[in-house]
């Protein structure tokens, strides 16, 4: 049963925080309390990232939080970004709340029960009887992962509208009380923001049919400690291991050999890898492992100079960036999470003739 992606939409919250200004910032907050933040300072010029955006205004960032502050504006914030990117993405489909059967929602940086989709229920006009899977704990794999979950049930139920929205507030997480390195280093990388897709076995009438193929995971034994979150009385903190680009020199290779042979594909039969940009680091190893190009990767560096790393989200920025370019052919999209997790979503991307 072929699926087929009919919009994806981007959404960014109401803050725009430069890297020079979040550099000054942190500078005042960890500059007299973190012995090495001078040495650790010059990775906010070497990020690759120019701005980023947050669901609260800079300032919040120099107070104090525990776990309830942190959390309210998760859920404020979340749900705001929610219902941006999904109306955005039902919109450019051609779809209205009520037609929509399944809403997958995929978060990580916050907490809400009732769920973030049922927080949105009256704003988007979903149908009482909607199903809702929202899914935590994937982390920056949160987009690939969601986008294969939404292509499995569509699959599974023919003709039925299948809504996947992906939101993460990191910038809620800073924590300038641990005086960990991590934390340092999500200072430099992380923001906000969230993207929606719809998606469903009826052949797409866009400017490009997109057929989702089934997705694929694999995990690593013993590398619960590279990425994640620890949790105490103040909130999330960051799980954020050195390891991770000489990790993904070493072992993605051969991950994505699996993920291709899964989806009975070869490496010179990928037109286009769409990748989560971890950080500027990061992409550099995908490449190298990948024996792609120096700087083939251009939308994903784009991505991240404009908004940073997004976490789950990201990849379908980069996703929404390859199709408006008009690249066609057949390609992979790809990213790494808590796990430690590989997550490959395969895509094929016809272009309609003019």
């Amino acid at each position: 049963m072929p699926v087929y992606l009919h919009s994806i939409a981007p959404a960014l919250p109401p803050h725009c925080l430069k890297q020079a200004d979040v550099q000054d910032r942190a500078a005042t907050i960890f500059g007299r309390k973190y012995e090495h933040f001078d040495r650790l300072s010059a990775s906010f010029a070497n990020a690759g990232i120019d701005s980023r955006y947050s669901v609260v205004p800079i300032d919040w960032f120099a107070q104090a939080h525990n776990w309830q502050d942190r959390n309210a504006a998760y859920i404020s914030g979340a749900k705001a970004l929610f219902i941006d990117a999904a109306n955005a993405a039902l919109q450019e489909a051609g779809w209205s709340g009520s037609e929509v059967d399944c809403v997958v929602t995929v978060s990580s940086t916050g907490i809400a029960t009732p769920t973030l989709d049922a927080q949105a229920f009256s704003e988007m006009g979903f149908r009482q009887d909607i199903m809702r899977i929202p899914l935590f704990g994937l982390g920056c794999a949160g987009g690939v992962s969601g986008l294969s979950v939404a292509q499995s049930i569509a699959t599974a139920r023919p003709g039925s509208k299948v809504l996947l929205v992906v939101v993460e507030t990191c910038s809620l997480s800073f924590r300038s009380d641990r005086l960990q390195k991590a934390d340092i280093i999500a200072a430099v990388l992380f923001g906000d923001g969230a993207a929606a897709a719809c998606i469903s076995s009826d052949k797409s009438s866009g400017k490009a049919v997109v057929e989702l193929h089934p997705g694929y995971q694999t995990m690593w034994p013993k590398t619960l400690g590279i990425m994640g979150w620890d949790v105490d009385e103040s909130g999330l903190g960051v799980v954020f291991d050195r390891s991770i680009p000489s990790f993904v020199k070493a072992e993605f290779a051969e991950a994505t050999s699996k993920a291709l042979n899964a989806a009975n594909l070869n490496h010179n039969q990928i037109d286009r890898y769409v990748c989560h940009p971890g950080g500027a680091k990061v992409v550099d190893a995908i490449e190298n492992a990948l024996h792609l190009d120096q700087g083939s990767l251009d939308a994903e560096r784009q991505t991240l100079r404009a908004a940073g790393n997004m976490s789950a989200p990201t990849v379908m920025f980069v996703m929404k960036a390859v199709l408006d370019a008009g690249t066609s052919g057949q390609m992979m999209a790809c990213a790494l999470g808590p796990g430690f997790t590989a997550s490959y979503l395969p895509f094929h991307v016809t272009a309609k003739a003019a």
